[in-house]
């Protein structure tokens, strides 16, 4: 009986230490590529929740119950921003991929072809990148990625400790940034075709003005949108990863 007498209250730190790290896992992995996606059933996302607590709970350090229970709303509270806060910052480079596409399609006049193919509405292109990705994304180990920053995440963001507006705001816009010059960037190669696609069709059409060139570049730009696309698209991805990866693996230092 004195053993058991013991042990309830170690349970109850176990269990307290547990959910305290759950809150926060469970805001981020909302927000994770691949395993967040509106398309995996919230049981799913229930479940991969509780694995990365398992995994991350035994290296951080507990902390203590609190005595009052404002004091564990506060931590409930900060837990769920701090995740969210990790969690949106992660998302934003499936933006970016998802704007790339945007871009690529609108500069190849492909902008409405399978443009209902996802859960979100965008262009077929988009689309094919962001499925690609996606599976690249845990094919290199996103789920081991992820463990490290949510461990790495309460050096900087302390469990209970609400960090300070301005920067949170700034490290915020930097990742916003950070995210449509991504995006930008991939989208560069249709970019430069569109520009020598347009400059092209208008010094044909200066030379011969009873030509219509509209019904001539149109297969033209679709088919080297198309071709483009095919070549570049190992390059896209290996830049997109490379970019991520380096996020995760210190999501708090430069963001250049």
């Amino acid at each position: 009986m004195n053993g058991l007498t013991q042990l309830i209250p170690l349970l109850n730190e176990t269990l307290w230490h547990g959910f305290a790290v759950f809150v926060r896992v469970a805001a981020i992995t909302s927000m994770l590529p691949a395993f967040g996606e509106q398309s995996v059933p919230a049981r799913i996302k229930l479940v991969l929740a509780l694995a990365f607590t398992l995994i991350v709970a035994p290296a951080i350090p507990t902390t203590p119950i609190p005595d009052l229970f404002g004091t564990t709303a506060f931590i409930i509270v900060t837990e769920i921003l701090s995740g969210l806060a990790l969690g949106i910052g992660i998302r934003l480079f499936i933006l970016a991929l998802q704007t790339a596409g945007s871009i690529a399609a609108h500069a190849t006049s492909l902008s409405q072809v399978l443009g209902g193919a996802g859960v979100d509405p965008m262009p077929a292109m988009g689309y094919v990148l962001i499925v690609g990705g996606l599976a690249l994304a845990v094919m290199t180990g996103l789920h081991v990625k992820a463990a490290e920053l949510i461990i790495l995440s309460y050096d900087v963001m302390p469990m209970g400790r609400l960090t300070e507006g301005s920067v949170l705001s700034d490290w915020g816009v930097a990742q916003v940034a950070r995210a449509f010059t991504l995006a930008f960037t991939l989208a560069a190669p249709f970019v430069i075709l569109s520009v020598l696609y347009n400059v092209a069709l208008g010094a044909i059409n200066k030379a011969m003005p009873q030509l219509m060139v509209a019904f001539v570049g149109a297969p033209v730009i679709t088919a080297g949108g198309l071709f483009l696309l095919l070549m570049s698209s190992p390059l896209i991805l290996s830049v997109w990863i490379r970019a991520m990866d380096s996020f995760l693996g210190n999501p708090f230092g430069s963001t250049q």
